[in-house]
């Protein structure tokens, strides 16, 4: 049997379900809550480890009281949170947004720097090499911008509290990246190439200049070019070695320790 309805009834039942749409969620006990308790609650999760707990809280009470400083700092613990839960590209996102809707913030400067540490740990950041993979196969983009945004931090706020530690950061960060260069020069040097195992030993030299690798660097350079058979500029380079580092282990056979770079912080 076929029931037809009348355009009148067919009206009424969309507009009832459309209205039905709108209301809140009866089992949603947070229905009636204030900025504050929403702050405080999302604050209590965010404490004890729920990020997504917290980051559901403060989304709905940036949603419910979108004017004033509740709803600000909400944004600025959605960051936070994401940060904490490992969520880089949602933490990132999160950090973007706000510089963007607040670039005069009293508290912005915590945001350049967050999205410095957000960089700063990615977990398939720089030194991964410890694992078996390729370390040419590695990008170290996210230490780049990790430095980049700890740069523009005390670029654009010297006098930031932020700026000592993100100062520090940035010459682990610069240490790093020299390191993965010596790494990878190392890598290209075990398997005959040469050439390229000079190049990336040069760039330390060159963008690096005064870092631990150094040491490290300059030596590959003697061993590559001696096997280039460049007579001349390797003893160029063997006599500018043991003039800086002249009881270095590398004139005995012996290699540089390395800093353990994971106990750094």
């Amino acid at each position: 049997m076929q029931i037809k309805l009348s355009k009148t009834t067919t009206l009424a039942l969309v507009l009832l379900l459309s209205a039905c749409s709108l209301l809140p969620d009866a089992k949603d006990e947070t229905k009636n809550w204030s900025a504050e308790k929403l702050y405080s609650e999302a604050m209590d999760e965010l404490n004890n480890g729920g990020f997504d707990k917290s980051v559901g809280l403060f989304e709905k009470l940036e949603s419910r009281y979108p004017f004033g400083v509740y709803a600000q700092q909400a944004q600025m613990e959605i960051a936070y949170a994401h940060y904490r839960a490992d969520e880089q590209p949602e933490a990132l996102a999160a950090v973007e947004r706000f510089i963007k809707l607040h670039p005069n913030h009293p508290n912005v400067d915590y945001l350049y720097y967050l999205r410095g540490l957000i960089n700063f740990n990615d977990k398939l950041g720089l030194f991964d090499f410890v694992s078996n993979q390729d370390p040419t196969e590695r990008d170290p983009k996210a230490t780049r911008e990790a430095f980049d945004s700890f740069k523009l931090l005390i670029e654009r706020f010297p006098d930031s509290k932020y700026t000592p530690d993100a100062i520090q950061r940035m010459k682990y960060l610069v240490s790093s990246m020299a390191q993965y260069e010596v790494h990878v020069s190392r890598y290209y040097y075990r398997r005959g190439a040469y050439v390229a195992a000079l190049n990336r030993a040069q760039s330390v030299i060159k963008q690096f200049p005064g870092s631990p690798s150094t040491e490290d660097a300059l030596y590959l350079m003697v061993l590559s070019y001696d096997r280039l058979g460049q007579v001349e500029l390797h003893d160029d380079a063997e006599r500018v070695f043991k003039i800086n580092y002249p009881n270095s282990p590398l004139l005995t056979g012996g290699r540089i320790k390395p800093k353990s770079w994971w106990k750094f912080w």
